[in-house]
């Protein structure tokens, strides 16, 4: 969950009822003989992998019906990758086979089994992008960062990945950096994007920069106000909401500025945790109809003033935010 109002995008882009499918899935067979050996036995440390970290967080979710996401969430949360040690005590500590472990960790876009450099590149080879030129994108990457999809450069700052779809088929080739969206693009203009990532796309000036601009929010069950007079974040009143994790709840304010990633939380929910939320007046969850093309995690509503919704990714940490207006 980026927590923030805000995906930035080539050109404005209005995304409906997509559901886009990231990872490759494997065949039974394949993964059988591609999984891991299982081993019953670990020492306290396996590799880098702390054995007590990765018991706590099997521990912490004991209960959970159907949670292997969630652990795996957090393990690569811990480590920035899913190392094959954690998916290994994993499969032995929760009595799930290892190919139902690897099935899930390469299934979802957001799992890596390797580290990730500092910048993640992705290019989207579904159907409409690759005749509109994906393909000529991903060469002129590859020449530009030295690696194939799949890889990282020495110097850890890129690694380049292709998908088989975003769901935004109209606006292709589309690229996303960093959970940026970056539409129609062309080989000229991958250096220029490559020279921002660097920079940081985030690195924006409120007040000057015409892409941020204030929204206001309703709740999209009772259609009250989510908008908090009394405590302001980046010099406006902030979007309050509840959050439930792990049981426990807490509020959390969002700057309402299309274009920050400032935030205020009361409880810390740790990078790729999967959170709810709820209206801080009717207390209904807010629901969900769509998930992230990214993640894959659901993308939270809220109703914009004067039509449209925005939509939030529920993942922490996850950047991929849509602005649909009317």
């Amino acid at each position: 969950m980026g927590y923030a109002v805000i995906v930035k995008i080539g050109k404005p882009v209005s995304f409906r009822n997509q559901k886009a499918v990231s990872g490759i899935v494997r065949s039974t067979a394949e993964m059988k003989q591609e999984a891991f050996a299982s081993s019953s036995d670990h020492d306290e440390v396996c590799g880098d992998v702390d054995v007590t970290n990765v018991s706590k967080i099997l521990d912490k979710h004991n209960e959970d019906t159907g949670g292997l996401i969630t652990i795996l969430e957090e393990i690569q949360a811990e480590y920035g990758y899913l190392p094959e040690e954690a998916l290994r005590i994993v499969s032995d500590r929760s009595q799930r086979s290892l190919v139902d472990v690897y099935s899930v960790a390469t299934f979802y876009h957001s799992f890596s089994l390797k580290p990730r450099g500092k910048h993640l590149v992705c290019v989207c080879l579904g159907t409409a992008c690759h005749v509109r030129g994906a393909p000529r994108i991903v060469e002129e990457l590859k020449q530009q960062l030295g690696i194939k999809p799949g890889e990282t450069t020495p110097d850890k700052e890129f690694s380049l990945e292709t998908v088989n779809c975003l769901g935004a088929c109209a606006l292709g080739p589309v690229v996303v950096i960093d959970g940026h969206y970056f539409s129609k693009v062309r080989k000229s203009r991958i250096s220029q994007l490559l020279a921002e990532a660097r920079k940081g796309f985030d690195s924006v000036e409120i007040g000057k920069d015409k892409r941020i601009f204030p929204i206001t929010v309703n709740c999209p069950h009772c259609n009250r106000s989510l908008m908090d007079e009394t405590f302001a974040i980046d010099g406006y009143p902030s979007i309050k909401v509840h959050i439930t994790h792990n049981r426990e709840e807490s509020w959390l304010r969002l700057s309402c500025l299309y274009g920050s990633h400032n935030i205020a939380a009361e409880m810390n929910i740790p990078d790729n945790t999967v959170v709810k939320f709820h209206c801080p007046h009717c207390g209904v969850e807010m629901p969900s109809e769509s998930d992230c093309s990214m993640c894959g995690s659901p993308m939270v509503p809220m109703l914009v003033d004067g039509g449209g919704a925005v939509k939030i990714c529920s993942r922490r940490g996850c950047k991929n935010h849509m602005l649909d207006v009317v």
